[in-house]
């Protein structure tokens, strides 16, 4: 907690600290909700940025990681949000460009260069709800614990447990309804 009282008192240093430990988990987390490097890149970055314009907003107590994952994830949202809409609006115009769509990010084309078992699973994950894909990144990819996972998603442990479940069972569906195994198969 040193470290973040050094920061609110704008030590750019001891925000680094943070940036060192996180970045690589931030932007493993954006890739894994918005399905893009580039954008995962990008939005990572602006949520270490905006984290460090308000960091004192960070209540006492409270750990850096779980608020940061807020900003993270509301930037995420945010970003698939308009791209949607951009997407929407390209339909009506014959000269704008068209976006991809979330799923595409998933498709077998983007994921060519890895194994057929591994696009399988990141396209099931691609078609997941958001509350469901975000806890299947946070244990599966980020190895949270239930705890970890409840505090920075401001739920309880029961909610946390829920989601995990039905996003599992949801994902045993899509991966059984092709060739190949389920979910336990993957490697």
């Amino acid at each position: 907690m040193i470290a973040m009282q050094r920061c609110r008192r704008g030590s750019k240093e001891a925000f680094e600290l943070f940036v060192n430990k996180y970045m690589k988990q931030a932007y493993f987390i954006a890739l894994g909700l918005v399905g893009n490097r580039e954008d995962a890149l990008d939005l990572s970055q602006e949520a270490f940025v905006r984290a460090y314009r308000n960091i004192n907003h960070v209540k006492p107590g409270r750990g850096f990681f779980p608020w940061f994952y807020q900003i993270l994830k509301n930037l995420c949202v945010s970003h698939l949000r308009k791209r949607r809409y951009r997407q929407a609006s390209s339909l009506d115009s014959d000269d704008c460009p068209e976006v991809a769509a979330v799923a595409d990010y998933f498709s077998p084309e983007v994921v060519a260069d890895r194994g057929e078992m591994k696009d399988r699973v990141w396209q099931a994950i691609g078609k997941l709800d958001d509350k469901h894909r975000e806890v299947i990144i946070l244990r599966h990819f980020q190895d949270m614990s239930y705890e970890q996972m409840a505090e920075a998603l401001f739920c309880n442990m029961g909610t946390v447990t829920s989601r995990l479940y039905y996003a599992r069972k949801r994902l045993k569906e899509l991966l059984g309804a092709g060739k190949g195994g389920g979910i336990n198969d993957v490697p």
